[in-house]
């Protein structure tokens, strides 16, 4: 090797050194940067010529950097439910234009919050993406097809009553009534025994009265009818009086329920519950017809309607369904189902986070905002859900810390400068040495 060849290994190590001075510097600053995967430097010879016996002298010195992707960072517990952490492998995908999800890139850094319209963006202006659910909570048969996630997107839930159960005692002494015909106590000809009022609820979240009107007929027998209490205008028809169903109750010698029988009907098979359609009329409630099963008991149980020798009186009545409520909180699941939260205590699957996984994740190519993009080396992303295909799960109120070690890194710096005044002392020797081969020149 020349002395001018020395001199350029020197110089090719101050180069070296500084762009290992230069990733541990970014691993120190970024060492409270969540998701962050601390940079490294490799160091390989530069020969000048190859093939060539003992030529080793001639080696120069290039240094390449990496991330470590693949490493699992400390995950901190925090207060936010949209504070995001993958548990194992793989990314959050994101996108950088709320409105564009064809331009993804991925990324850890999952602490995300809310913009000015409901989308969950993170730190670096990063928009989370994910499956829309379809009304039964599936998620979309195409994988790829993902939306910005939006928490405003729903302003509030209701639901309509399909079922209905009630505890109630009717008395067993009171004097039948001479005659019945089924609609009798709508219409006032027979005044009922016992009488109560439960509101259901509509699809729109509306309160709805209906009233349970019963008379005793025979020992042991009971009629019933269920009127609707709003406006005949509400319903098709209307019904006469507004009644919606009739039927009787039987009761065994014990007090026990024996059966309930609409009228018209068999009393085949025996059961304990009857069924009541709402004919809502669309063009002026704006309602579809709703249909609600009223559960009266177990056949041969006292735990619904029974016959003792009480005074009549309703103990409890229960009613599925819910009024209107807005959106109070947010849910994230460790599947990565993001669930609304309704002031009603309603509650709604709307989104699924994905987990983006790669062949070679350490071959991704790293873009501003602590996030990657694929290259030829990461291969293409397999949009997965959380904790299948070797997906990690997502972890709500977490964050993943950074994979910085301070103490490996300042280290490197010691190191690393040694290196350089090493390096630097190659140069002003060879330096030194070229003038002495000048002066004899002269």
């Amino acid at each position: 090797m020349s002395l001018y060849g020395a001199m350029m290994t020197g110089v090719a190590g101050l180069t070296a050194n500084s762009q290992a001075l230069s990733v541990t510097s970014a691993n120190i600053a970024n060492v409270n940067t969540v998701g962050y995967k601390n940079a490294t430097v490799n160091f390989d010879t530069l020969l000048a010529s190859s093939g060539t016996a003992n030529n080793s002298g001639s080696a120069g010195v290039y240094a390449s950097t990496g991330q470590n992707v693949t490493q699992q960072g400390l995950l901190t517990t925090t207060a936010s439910a949209t504070d995001l952490a993958i548990n194992g492998s793989g990314f959050f995908v994101v996108t950088t234009n709320p409105d564009n999800t064809s331009a993804l890139e991925y990324t850890r850094a999952g602490s995300f919050t809310t913009d000015s319209t409901g989308n969950l963006k993170n730190a670096a202006g990063l928009y989370l993406l994910g499956w829309q659910l379809d009304g039964n909570g599936n998620v979309p048969s195409n994988r790829n097809d993902l939306t910005t996630i939006n928490v405003n997107q729903l302003a509030g839930k209701a639901e309509a009553s399909t079922k209905m159960s009630m505890q109630a005692n009717l008395q067993a002494s009171t004097t039948a009534v001479g005659s019945y015909t089924a609609g009798d106590m709508a219409s006032g000809t027979v005044t009922p025994d016992f009488q109560r009022t439960v509101n259901v609820y509509d699809s729109q979240g509306g309160s709805q009265p209906l009233q349970l009107s019963y008379v005793k007929t025979a020992a042991n027998t009971w009629a019933y009818e269920v009127t609707y209490q709003g406006a005949a205008s509400q319903l098709t028809g209307p019904p006469t009086n507004n009644l919606l169903a009739s039927g009787t109750l039987t009761f065994n010698s014990d007090g026990t329920l024996a059966n309930v029988v609409p009228t018209g009907g068999s009393g085949s098979p025996v059961t304990g519950t009857m069924s009541v359609t709402i004919p809502w009329d669309t063009t002026t409630s704006g309602l579809q017809p709703q249909t609600i099963s009223i559960d009266m008991g177990t056949v041969g149980g006292s735990d619904g309607v029974t016959q003792f020798d009480d005074p009549s009186t309703m103990v409890s009545s229960s009613v599925d369904g819910a009024l209107f409520g807005s959106l109070q909180s947010i849910s994230i699941d460790n599947q990565g189902y993001v669930t609304a939260e309704f002031s009603n205590g309603l509650s709604q699957k709307v989104y699924k986070v994905p987990v983006a996984t790669f062949a070679n994740p350490n071959g991704l190519a790293e873009v501003s905002g602590n996030a990657f993009v694929t290259s030829a080396a990461s291969g293409s992303p397999t949009i997965n859900e959380a904790t299948l295909g070797g997906a990690g799960q997502v972890e709500s109120k977490s964050l993943e810390a950074s994979t910085v070690d301070l103490a490996t890194e300042f280290t490197n710096l010691i190191t690393t400068q040694r290196a350089y005044e090493a390096s630097s002392r190659i140069v002003t020797t060879a330096s030194t040495m070229l003038d002495d081969l000048l002066q004899i020149v002269r």
